[in-house]
């Protein structure tokens, strides 16, 4: 071989290169050190979704969950005995690990970010297979089933009422250095909020969480309390559903049952065209109508009473720190900028939702459009996350 012949890339490659780095700019979304095409999941199935699955529908989703497997003998017990009641699925193998290894090296080529959704009872068991198939998947607990076999196993739901049990799996998983989501049912465990939090500080990378009846108020709280991906999942088959889980907090939103063709395609064309119009494909609402944490980025000054103080008093951030936070925050950038806005800077300015004449003639005259100024405000509430739940605890701000 010649050292000195230029290498040719093949236009294909260079296409979904490109194609991905478009989606990177749309959503921002990183899992494993790999781009997230679209913040549309599938979630696991027990004996339903294995790699084959994935595939058939990897053009319209970014990431997936195979499994649930079970890789214990407790589980694999309690998956044989529900297999043998008849109306449900399992998938039931000797061997666990060297058909997860079989899976996950099927999806090799996908430009899906594969997920292994687990039931095991003992940190020993997730370790074992986390250094079986290395780093390149996300290894997702399931603290979700709630087959009694299963549970009586200790597995499932059995860990949202052990959660220190759980703390601890998600623990030995990260000893392994890889990815963890936690998949729970909200309303199980004694307080979400608490979960949510603990989980972080375990370690845990992404929180998927099925909502069932809880809405979109459970969710809320559940950002309020950690930092973690989450992916929020239930009934989500149409873009007004996906849109509203994701301006209370998601980051992707994941089906199952409904995960057909047709509607995950309706779903990524939908979000995608959102993304390239609005600039900010999850952005929340406005804290004074009912949005999370993130929604700071678009409060004003805390001169009134409004949302805006009961939530600095709830995150334990004094008003003069916010000030100074969110000024620091646009510092160099498009938003430091409007002295004929209300408060002088746009950093204090609403979600282009709102009509507000100061700030779209502020944006004209600094020839930002909305859709750039939505993905400043974005980064903007990137930086109030990261100050609030990284750079500073709550007993450094007492």
């Amino acid at each position: 071989m010649n050292p000195d012949k230029p290498k040719v890339i093949s236009s294909g490659i260079l296409n979904e290169y490109e194609s991905m780095m478009d989606a990177f700019d749309r959503f921002g979304l990183l899992i494993n050190d790999r781009v997230v095409r679209t913040p549309v999941a599938i979630a696991s199935m027990a004996g339903i979704v294995d790699a084959a699955y994935l595939l058939e529908r990897a053009d319209h989703i970014g990431l997936g969950f195979i499994g649930g497997y079970s890789i214990d003998r407790p589980t694999m017990e309690a998956a044989r005995s529900v297999a043998s009641e008849g109306d449900r699925k399992e998938f039931i193998f000797e061997d666990p690990v060297a058909e997860l290894k079989a899976q996950v090296a099927k999806m090799a080529d996908s430009s899906v970010i594969p997920g292994v959704s687990l039931r095991g009872s003992s940190p020993e068991a997730f370790r074992a297979v986390a250094r079986a198939l290395g780093t390149a998947v996300v290894y997702e607990i399931d603290a979700h089933c709630r087959q009694p076999a299963m549970v009586e196993a200790g597995a499932g739901e059995y860990y949202l009422r052990h959660t220190e049990k759980l703390l601890a799996e998600v623990r030995a998983l990260k000893e392994e250095g890889v990815t963890v989501s936690v998949k729970i049912r909200s309303g199980v465990a004694d307080d979400d909020r608490v979960l949510a939090e603990n989980l972080w500080h375990a370690g845990a990378d992404i929180l998927h969480v099925d909502l069932m009846d809880s809405g979109t108020a459970k969710l809320r709280q559940i950002r309020n309390s950690c930092p973690l991906m989450i992916i929020a999942n239930n009934s989500i088959n149409n873009f007004d559903r996906m849109r509203d889980m994701l301006s209370h907090g998601a980051d992707i939103v994941s089906l199952a049952r409904q995960s057909d063709e047709r509607t995950l395609a309706g779903l990524d064309a939908a979000i995608t065209r959102y993304a390239d119009e609005e600039g900010w494909y999850n952005s929340p609402k406005q804290l004074c109508r009912g949005g999370d944490i993130r929604a700071l980025t678009f409060c004003c000054m805390p001169v009134k009473e409004c949302p805006l103080i009961p939530m600095l008093s709830r995150i334990d951030l004094p008003r003069d720190e916010y000030i100074q936070m969110k000024l620091n925050g646009v510092k160099g950038t498009p938003l430091d900028t409007g002295s004929q806005t209300c408060f002088g800077s746009l950093a204090w300015c609403c979600k282009t939702s709102s009509p507000c004449m100061f700030r779209d003639m502020t944006l004209k005259q600094a020839g930002l459009s909305r859709k750039e100024y939505m993905r400043q405000k974005r980064d903007l509430s990137d930086t109030i996350m990261g100050r609030i739940f990284h750079d500073v605890s709550p007993d450094e701000r007492s």
